[in-house]
């Protein structure tokens, strides 16, 4: 009960001191009061505000108004970046609302496809029908370049002549492509020579050589160089450094377990050969053995001279019978020759020809580009390092054999060939000691840090703020409904037990001092320190000095003022 008396006595003394302030104290106070609430619900306001993000930018207008009818229908804040060129909304919802203008079919990007060919109206001219199918079909091969991760956008320029019946006026289609890349994003040559023949593909009879790709910057990154001319390729300098790269880092990896991380730098130049060399050789060996050679050819002639060797008869048809059996066969004694009748050479002449395969070898041989015509390698050595017993480090030079070890594992990581005319040259020195400077970034220019301080920045304003109103408006304004001392309850306590000799009682506040049942508003002087203050000297005086204080009590017994 008390404590609810106690709570409503101090609620009718603020509101009678509210009464006693002046009118510029209370326009103050509403005014500071005011302030506070307007800084609190500003900084919830300000804390709740989200993060914008870019959505889309470069859109054209009929993909903007779209996509902002969109938003609208979704119920999703936007707003445009400075200069316009982005369309923001809140971080948390970016993803959430491409996927769902996907499935509207935006952003249409500024390019059809073969949709186009779905709205053809009746009776459209030859000319406008082709005018369509070449719009339908530079829309599809943006479409299928921006697929590629790389590409932000794309626009397909296609060059098609019209056919012609004479060859001599046939002319070949051609390509130009201008591509948008990704911040910080590059495509390689594999990339740009896939996009070229697919573009090359997709077009009836046009050629890879004509077709032309550019990026935003106006970079040319389709190389459009002659096989036969005299400039350097890119390909042939990025083939040169990768077989450099390779043998360094071969260098290092066999040396690294041995010396140590950065103990150790190398560097390989390579003589690399990209002519294009074809060789034909025919090569004719000794004579051989006539028995173990293959015949091309055998010719034999043979003449026979002599009486008895022509041909001798009646011509005719009897002498084409054959001959009638004898009625009296003739045996002739053995041994015996009938040399009247036996035919006489005169002259025998016999001739042969044998035409043996020649034995030789024809060779083609194409020598591969790119081949190593020399190599030269460089390799410089840190000292070792030795600790004594005293735990002090020394730099101390290699020995002989150690270079020789390392001088050997070169020479068999990189392929050595003297007869090629390689060189290999090792040297030992100290490094310098001094750090490399690190190619990242420092942590306080990293994005994440930069956020964080932002957003620490934005609270630690609120804050500020907060205070300055609080300390600055709010407090002194609320200063005249403080009483003129902040222990008066304990005063009064304090009064209640200790009396004046006269039955006074004495009480400290605003309305002055009572002293015998008077007041005497014109002696009153407001207590200086407070009750807490001055309750502990004395006890401080009572331990010090005990003597003081018991005359003090003893004139108070004896009524003595």
């Amino acid at each position: 009960m008390s404590e609810q008396a106690n709570r409503v006595n101090t609620g009718v003394s603020a509101f009678s001191r509210f009464e006693q302030l002046s009118a510029q104290q209370k326009m103050g106070l509403g005014v500071g009061i005011a302030a506070l609430i307007a800084l609190i619900v500003g900084a919830w306001m300000w804390g709740q505000t989200p993060d914008y993000r870019i959505l889309y930018s470069n859109l054209s207008d009929r993909d903007g108004g779209a996509i902002i009818e969109s938003l609208q229908q979704l119920n999703i804040p936007y707003k445009f970046a400075d200069g316009g060129g982005a369309l923001m909304i809140p971080a948390d919802q970016v993803h959430e609302a491409r996927l769902k203008l996907a499935s509207q079919g935006l952003p249409k990007g500024g390019t059809v496809g073969f949709e186009l060919m779905e709205n053809q109206k009746f009776g459209i001219t030859q000319f406008a029908e082709q005018i369509n199918y070449q719009r339908a079909l530079e829309g599809e091969l943006a479409r299928s370049v921006q697929s590629i991760g790389a590409v932000a956008s794309a626009r397909v320029h296609l060059a098609i002549p019209k056919p012609s019946v004479f060859i001599k006026e046939q002319q070949k289609p051609s390509a130009s492509v201008v591509l948008t890349l990704h911040g910080g994003r590059l495509l390689d040559s594999a990339q740009v020579t896939a996009i070229v023949h697919l573009i090359s593909s997709s077009v009836p009879d046009m050629s890879a050589k004509n077709v032309t790709i550019v990026d935003q910057d106006g970079s040319l990154l389709s190389s459009l160089q002659d096989s036969n001319g005299l400039g350097l390729d890119a390909n042939q300098l990025k083939y040169v450094q990768q077989i450099e790269q390779n043998y360094i880092k071969r260098i290092e990896d066999i040396l690294t377990p041995l010396l140590g991380a950065n103990n150790i730098h190398a560097q390989v130049t390579a003589n690399i050969d990209f002519a294009r060399t074809e060789q034909t050789a025919e090569t004719y060996k000794p004579n051989q053995n006539p028995a173990d050679s293959s015949i091309r050819s055998l010719q034999n002639s043979e003449t026979l001279n002599g009486s008895g060797l022509s041909a001798s008869g009646v011509p005719g048809a009897l002498s084409n019978q054959p001959p009638v059996p004898a009625t009296a066969p003739i045996v002739a004694p053995p041994g015996a020759t009938d040399t009247a009748n036996a035919p006489k050479i005169d002259n025998l002449h016999k001739e042969n020809t044998i035409n043996y395969e020649v034995d030789r070898t024809i060779s083609h041989t194409i020598l591969p580009v790119g081949m190593i015509k020399r190599l030269s390698v460089a390799v410089v050595v840190n000292n070792r390092k030795a600790t004594d017993p005293k735990g002090k480090v020394s730099s101390k030079p290699l020995t002989d054999a150690e270079k020789a070890q390392i001088d050997n594992l070169v020479k068999d990581a990189v392929g050595f060939d003297k007869i090629r005319g390689d060189s290999l040259n090792i040297q030992n020195a100290a490094f310098n000691d001094e750090k490399e400077a690190l190619s990242e970034l420092p942590w306080w220019k990293q994005a994440d840090i930069i956020e964080l301080a932002k957003l620490l920045a934005k609270y630690l304003i609120i804050a500020a703020v907060m205070l300055i109103v609080v300390f600055k408006i709010i407090k002194p304004a609320f200063r005249p409904l403080e009483p003129f001392h902040a222990e008066a309850d304990d005063e009064e306590h304090l009064a209640a037990a200790d009396h004046t000799p006269g039955g006074g009682e004495i009480v400290t506040g605003a309305e002055g001092v009572q002293h015998g049942g008077e007041t005497n508003q014109e002696n009153y002087i407001p207590p200086i320190e407070p009750y807490e203050k001055n309750l502990n000297i004395a006890r401080q005086i009572t331990q010090q000095d005990p003597k003081i204080v018991a005359s003090v009590i003893k004139d108070w017994v004896n009524g003595n003022e």
